[in-house]
C-alpha cells in the first residue's frame, strides 16, 4: 500500500469532446510517484520494480513513475482509475517472474510433426514437371 502523501497528483484539462465542460473542468489526472524514494517497497521490491518499470520510469534519478487518466468527465473517476493503475502495475512488477520448466516434446507431438513434413514434401514433389528428375 503506496501513502498518499508520496503520491504527486497533477490535474489538468481532457482532450476530446465535453461541450461547454469542457474548458471549465480539469479532469485528466497525472499520479507521480518516486519509486526509489517510496516507503511502501523494501530493498528487494524496490530492484525488481526499478528493473520491470524502467522503460516507463523518468525524471531526475529515473526512479519516477507517471500514470495519467482521462477517460472519465469526473475528475473524481479518474483519480480513481489512475490509483488502480498504479497498484495493478506495482503488483504486476513486483510479483516474482515466473521461471519457465523445460520439458522434452511428447512422442505424439515429433509423429504430427514428421508427418506434416512429409505431406508437404510429397506436396512439394508433385509440383515438379512430368518425367523431370
Amino acid at each position: 500500500m503506496v501513502p498518499a502523501t508520496e503520491l504527486v497528483e497533477q490535474f489538468s484539462r481532457s482532450s476530446g469532446p465535453g461541450g461547454q465542460h469542457v474548458n471549465t473542468a480539469d479532469s485528466k489526472v497525472q499520479l507521480s510517484i518516486d519509486l526509489g524514494m517510496t516507503t511502501a517497497l523494501d530493498e528487494q521490491q524496490r530492484i525488481r520494480v526499478l528493473e520491470h518499470l524502467a522503460a516507463r520510469l523518468v525524471g531526475g534519478s529515473g526512479t519516477v513513475l507517471t500514470i495519467s487518466a482521462e477517460e472519465h468527465r469526473s475528475q473524481w473517476r479518474n483519480r480513481a482509475t489512475a490509483r488502480q493503475r498504479l497498484a495493478e502495475l506495482l503488483r504486476e512488477a513486483v510479483a516474482p517472474p515466473v521461471v519457465r520448466r523445460a520439458t522434452k516434446p511428447t512422442r505424439g507431438s515429433k509423429r504430427r510433426r514428421l508427418k506434416a513434413k512429409r505431406i508437404r514434401a510429397e506436396k512439394k514433389q508433385n509440383r515438379k514437371r512430368p518425367g523431370a528428375v
